[in-house]
């Protein structure tokens, strides 16, 4: 693990609520003086600890409102059943996420859906075609309580 003090700890935290900021603002937001600013962010960065800057859209905007779980569990543990279930989920464009489970389920999938219908359509098109797959429960989210991409630093 790499050591992060408290000005490094300040800057994520900034970087996080703001990855747009400019290096004036931030340094600014940080009470230090923008160039070295400007190098603790080129640390951070060559650290891996900021591994990438995105922007984060808003999925009601662009017709993707739901938001749909689904618990794989798999018919075998085997290397080459794991391999090949990964290699083929990664290809299905409305994925957001893929995590290889501890407990019922083997995998959770969060996939973002225009409504009920298009999931049919992401179902029939990729997730039954999906190798090694024994059983396979969906959950749509009725409402997001809380959301954040923040980590605590």
């Amino acid at each position: 693990m790499v050591e992060i003090d408290d000005t490094d700890r300040r800057i994520l935290k900034a970087l996080q609520k703001s990855g747009r900021i400019s290096n004036a603002d931030l340094s600014e937001r940080v009470n230090l003086s923008p160039s070295a600013c400007h190098r603790r962010v080129q640390r951070l960065e060559a650290e891996g600890i900021i591994a990438r800057y995105v922007a984060l859209l808003d999925p009601r905007k662009l017709d993707r409102p739901s938001t749909v779980f689904v618990e794989i569990t798999l018919s075998g543990q085997s290397e080459e059943i794991l391999d090949a279930f990964e290699r083929e989920v990664a290809r299905i464009p409305d994925l957001q996420e893929c995590h290889l489970m501890a407990g019922t389920a083997d995998y959770l999938l969060k996939l973002s859906a225009r409504d009920t219908d298009d999931f049919a359509r992401i179902h029939r098109r990729y997730l039954a075609r999906l190798p090694g797959v024994a059983q396979m429960h969906s959950s749509f989210s009725l409402r997001t309580v809380w959301q954040t991409t923040a980590l605590p630093v």
